[in-house]
């Protein structure tokens, strides 16, 4: 089948569950646009893309589409999930991938615009905030829900919500416990069962940690360095024994001689011969590796209030050669004969989501809507993901020959240039620059990821 036609059968399935058949050639236009090399990927230039003889009447169907029509995003990418997941080899090793993205904005009428810190950027800056799940193998992933954060001065201004459209009932949500709430339904929509991947805005948190494992999902995320531990050989001393007729204690106790340390103290009290170099994947110019050790114990957060210890699991620490510190620390639930190569190999797993969110932002504007609505927002980054998968349906069904493929638009009219779009635009670039590899080094074992990291 010929790409235009898998393309159309494609939009086709997703159309299906759209609820209404006006919206069919909405959904068409807008992805296809999305997979045009233009510079600009806001309604205007797609319009103009997309129909460049009528480009005032497909801008205004376009925004309608987006910005008014009242179909659902999770159902959409839960089509779009069931789509990609038999191509991404999940039998074999899954991830869940949590995280967040920021977009730049100017102004404060955007939907969950503030000043708060942005990764993209680097700082805090007047920006949007998206939380995400993504789905993820070694061939490759895929957000699975998206949604935006709504600081609490947003959510305490009803009328500036309601003037953005934000659905009644929303009420002000951490980005953790957005991420829980997606990890959730993620379980309830019958996702393969994966290890949840995370950097330490969410793996630091003792709350994630603590209802992962209530779920009985395995984890791997990065954590701060002034995270407390039990060194090993020690530990909470139990509960205070019972004197006379008082209530007796259940809680462990802290005493001289019985306390945590920081991960970054237990990093630095270690020997030299416990940090061993590791590769873990090939990266664009070489292979890439580092220095790690692993150690193999207990989390003392608030362990005083409680009467027993949380289940062991690995810290796992990076320690660059040449660098004066450790870098990077990490907790992983997983067994204890779990190997060293193998716990470097699943925590950076992690590195699929930055791929994806350059991608989406860069080929297919995801951060490039200028509509200030809540449900345009959302509809236009699910339509984004919706485009995304499609070529890497498209690379790990065909390989790299179709990578460069992409959908064919009319002539744009020589004098016309759409408001936003600027010139000199450029193709996309493949999909997935670190493509599988079919001959890993001898430091990957053959065990598969899920019977690595599990609840002890």
């Amino acid at each position: 089948m010929a790409m235009d036609d898998e393309l159309e059968h494609y939009l086709e399935r997703l159309a299906g569950v759209l609820g209404h058949a006006d919206r069919r050639m909405g959904l068409k236009d807008y992805c296809r646009g999305l997979m045009l090399p233009l510079k600009r990927k806001s309604i205007e230039p797609l319009a103009a893309a997309m129909d460049p003889l009528h480009v005032a009447a497909k801008h205004q169907s376009l925004h309608h589409f987006v910005a008014k029509s009242n179909w659902s995003d999770s159902a959409l990418l839960r089509e779009v999930r069931t789509v990609v997941e038999p191509v991404l080899g999940l039998e074999r090793e899954c991830y869940w991938i949590i995280d967040d993205t920021g977009i730049p904005k100017q102004g404060k009428h955007s939907v969950g615009v503030t000043r708060q810190y942005c990764g993209q950027l680097g700082k805090t800056e007047n920006c949007q905030v998206a939380v995400s799940l993504s789905l993820a193998s070694d061939k490759g992933s895929l957000p699975i829900q998206w949604r935006l954060y709504l600081p609490e001065d947003w959510t305490e201004d009803r009328p500036r919500c309601t003037a953005a459209g934000v659905p009644d009932g929303i009420p002000f949500a951490t980005k953790i416990e957005i991420a829980l709430a997606q990890i959730k339904q993620a379980q309830d929509d019958g996702v393969p069962a994966g290890i949840v991947l995370a950097d330490p805005a969410y793996g630091d948190s003792a709350s994630v940690r603590d209802t992962l494992t209530e779920m009985a999902i395995p984890y791997a995320g990065g954590i701060r360095s002034a995270t407390s531990v039990w060194a090993p050989g020690t530990a909470p001393l139990p509960p205070e024994p019972t004197v006379g007729l008082g209530r007796p204690s259940k809680n462990l106790r802290r005493a001289p001689g019985h306390r945590p340390v920081s991960v970054k103290a237990l990093a630095l009290s270690l020997p030299a011969e416990a940090y061993q170099t590791v590769a873990w994947r090939e990266g664009t110019n070489e292979t890439l590796r580092s220095r790690f050790a692993a150690v193999w114990g207990h989390t003392a957060h608030k362990d005083s209030s409680r009467n027993t210890l949380r289940p062991p699991e690995w810290l796992l620490i990076e320690w660059p050669l040449g660098d004066t510190e450790p870098l990077k620390y990490f907790l992983a639930t997983a067994p204890a004969d779990t190997s060293l190569a193998q716990l470097v190999y699943v925590t950076k797993m992690r590195w699929r989501i930055e791929r994806d969110y350059r991608e989406l932002k860069q080929e297919f504007g995801l951060g490039q809507y200028e509509g200030r609505n809540w449900r345009g927002l959302h509809h236009h980054a699910t339509l984004c993901i919706a485009a995304y998968a499609f070529l890497l349906h498209q690379r790990l069904t065909h390989g790299s020959k179709k990578n460069a493929a992409r959908p064919h638009a009319p002539a744009l009219p020589k004098d016309y240039v759409p408001r936003g779009s600027g010139t000199g635009a450029t193709a996309c670039a493949g999909l997935d620059p670190y493509p599988a590899h079919p001959h890993r080094r001898s430091y990957r074992t053959t065990t598969s990821a899920m019977s690595l990291l599990q609840l002890g």
